[in-house]
């Protein structure tokens, strides 16, 4: 393993040889500036259309959606989407909706290239339909066309499945030129998503990350989410697992094979349907350039790492991804199900509030350190694993004795620093 050590005053973080990071806050400093403008010059930049959306409008008959999506000239990438998929009757009120002529909203896409598209907004839609003219499901729960459930699009009465065939669903554009540079077109592509998003259910830091910021890393942020390990230490729980693995990691046409009912979401954990599990993944891997993040909002953190990792050589995420799994394999063996719980003082009001016990939950101000700190011995597990009942025993006082630091409210770049510094060397001990 070639790596190099970063020397600092606060932490000593191993990192892989080509794993480079540039945490550039001159962006911050220019949105500051940009604050200090005078009028003409606020007149002059709207003139000049720096910040402007450019836009045409298209309606498409819902009995071409099919051949539209199998050209594959329409990106319908499941990664795009959440992970709160439309239940079988939702599916079916959009179809009635149909039936009935209401106003549906526009998808919105967003083209790549020369005739070919992104589906921004509308993935539910698109795939909705999609699904109902391959007759991969039946109607249900509908509330004026009671006497269509049961029925899948072939076995629909002639006149009734001749008027959705009439229908259409509009779109609205984000054409190519909207930005004069890759890099204004991917901000103002994140700009047009996140407001898109915001009328509805609050959109995700981690999935708005996910929509724009695809590529390599964050697949492999994804797949590392997936871990068994993993999802046992945050309590995880998640309805027909396999069938959702398998639609995030290939195209929405693959999940053709099931069966419709497979893609409910009854008692899956929040944590897993707001992409938190990905985030937390991505996080591990950030935090270890503590050294050089300073002051600034988490989510924007995250941000730029998730885009510069997706730069990485395939031999340093292959690399992450064997540090990930030996690091929570590790952890696990150690420290077992309480591995990211806090051992505190009882809540104050209950019986138990002179006493010291266990948190009731896995917290991240306890995963940041614990995951940096056994990472950097996941060469001594053996060693470690053979101290495991004095770690135990040894880890309870490390939190009685640093109480005060290990509290939800310090957030601060410097309080997850000086936690990550205390863990390691409080690991150090027994290495």
């Amino acid at each position: 393993m070639n790596t190099s050590t970063i020397n600092s005053q606060e932490v000593n973080i191993k990192l892989f040889e080509g794993e480079i990071v540039d945490f550039d806050h001159k962006k911050d400093s220019k949105n500051q500036e940009s604050q200090d403008l005078t009028d003409d010059e606020i007149n002059q930049k709207y003139i000049e259309g720096d910040i402007r959306i450019v836009t045409e409008q298209a309606r498409y008959p819902l009995s071409s959606v099919v051949s539209m999506i199998n050209t594959n000239k329409y990106q319908l990438n499941p990664d795009f989407q959440r992970r709160r998929r439309w239940n079988n009757v939702r599916k079916s009120r959009l179809i009635e909706s149909f039936i009935m002529n209401v106003p549906i909203p526009p998808i919105f896409l967003y083209e790549i290239s020369f005739a070919e598209f992104e589906v921004m907004d509308g993935q539910q839609r698109m795939s909705t339909i999609y699904d109902f003219y391959e007759n991969k499901f039946a109607l249900e729960g509908l509330q004026e066309w009671k006497e269509l459930n049961g029925k899948t699009y072939d076995s629909l009465p002639d006149q009734v499945r001749a008027g959705i065939d009439r229908r259409y669903i509009s779109s609205i554009i984000l054409l190519k030129e909207t930005g004069k540079t890759e890099e204004q077109a991917k901000k103002l592509k994140k700009l047009v998503f996140e407001r898109l998003n915001s009328g509805g259910i609050k959109l995700e830091a981690q999935e708005t990350r996910n929509a724009l910021y695809d590529g390599p890393f964050n697949q492999l942020c994804i797949e590392l989410s997936g871990n068994e390990t993993f999802r046992k230490l945050w309590n995880i729980t998640i309805k027909d697992d396999d069938v959702l693995s398998s639609l995030e990691n290939g195209n929405l046409l693959q999940y053709e094979e099931c069966q419709e009912d497979e893609y409910e979401e009854k008692e899956t954990s929040e944590i897993y349907k707001k992409m938190d599990d990905v985030e937390f993944v991505l996080r591990f891997f950030a935090y270890r350039h503590i050294n050089k993040i300073e002051s600034r909002p988490l989510n924007n953190i995250l941000d730029d790492f998730l885009i510069q990792g997706n730069e990485f050589q395939e031999l340093v995420l292959d690399q992450y991804k064997n540090l990930f799994e030996e690091t929570i394999y590790l952890i696990s063996e150690i420290l077992e199900e309480k591995a990211f719980w806090l051992w505190r003082k009882g809540r104050k009001g209950s019986r138990r509030q002179n006493d010291w016990v266990w948190s009731n939950k896995p917290m991240k101000f306890v995963y940041d350190p614990i995951m940096q700190a056994f990472s950097q011995y996941t060469d001594q597990s053996e060693k470690l694993i053979s101290k495991k009942q004095d770690i135990q025993k040894e880890i309870k006082q490390f939190y009685e004795k640093n109480s005060d630091l290990f509290e939800g409210r310090k957030t601060t770049i410097n309080h997850v620093a000086e936690r990550i510094k205390l863990t390691i060397e409080f690991l150090e001990q027994f290495s």
